[in-house]
């Protein structure tokens, strides 16, 4: 892996919006691997050098529908191909806390996506997808990704960034299979350990019968002899009393 790209918007006012996942994780790569991100007006870009792996870390300074063209500049310019860009961004289908690493692909209304692959002519990159959640209604997707995430959501987006930063490792190896093993086993085990999650078999509303407790042998002969005592005494209530027997 030569590239990664992280998708965004530039300025203050979209920094903390959902649509900047793609920032805030190469951004965090670039703070904890001390990689400098300069402004590079050739690129349009903010650019830097990941020392270990030698790999270009990018994000475009324009707005996300222009994303493509400095992807393409940078792409040209080191003969970077589209199997070797690995592309981060915001991703409506999956709910805050869910990241996942795929190749090609459709670009399902992504603005950035849709810019990068007219620009390099394929769909072959890669694409880390940080899930953000969905309004439920398209005609609201606008506002809501240029909006702030919850806290709740905001907490959950970063702690899949965070183990999404676990298998870049791998993925700047060009270990692409054992990264995607890697983070999806990871929010597997995440989903199985959170507290409370209800058994998907349990119908809402159900509430188990408690248990009789059990009963001991003594317990159960005293049952048996109160019940014999209350019969005789019903019998003795509702029937007549047998008389001497009179002689032939």
């Amino acid at each position: 892996m030569k590239l990664i790209v992280g998708l965004g918007n530039p300025g203050r006012q979209y920094e903390a919006t959902r649509h900047n996942a793609g920032f805030w994780l190469v951004e965090r790569l670039a703070a904890e691997t001390h990689t400098v991100l300069r402004k590079d007006a050739k690129f349009q870009a903010l650019v830097g050098r990941h020392e270990s792996s030698g790999a270009w870390l990018l994000l475009p300074q324009n707005y996300m529908n222009a994303s493509g063209r400095p992807v393409q500049m940078l792409a040209s310019f080191f003969k970077i191909a589209p199997a070797e860009i690995l592309v981060a961004h915001d991703e409506l289908d999956f709910a805050p806390g869910v990241a996942r690493i795929k190749q090609g692909g459709g670009i399902a209304g992504h603005n950035g996506l849709k810019d990068i692959s007219a620009r390099l002519g394929s769909h072959d990159y890669w694409r880390l997808r940080i899930g953000i959640g969905h309004p439920g209604d398209k005609r609201a997707v606008t506002d809501f990704v240029l909006q702030k995430p919850t806290p709740d959501e905001r907490a959950a987006i970063d702690a899949a960034i965070a183990r999404a930063l676990e298998v870049l490792p791998l993925v700047l190896a060009g270990d692409l299979q054992g990264a995607m093993l890697k983070l999806h086993t990871q929010e597997q085990a995440g989903i199985a350990e959170r507290p409370g999650k209800p058994d998907p078999k349990d119908k809402p509303g159900k509430i188990a019968k408690p248990e009789a407790p059990e009963k001991s042998e003594k317990t159960e002969k005293t049952e048996k002899t109160e019940k014999k005592g209350t019969l005789g005494s019903l019998l003795k209530k509702f029937l007549p009393t047998a008389g001497p027997a009179r002689k032939q």
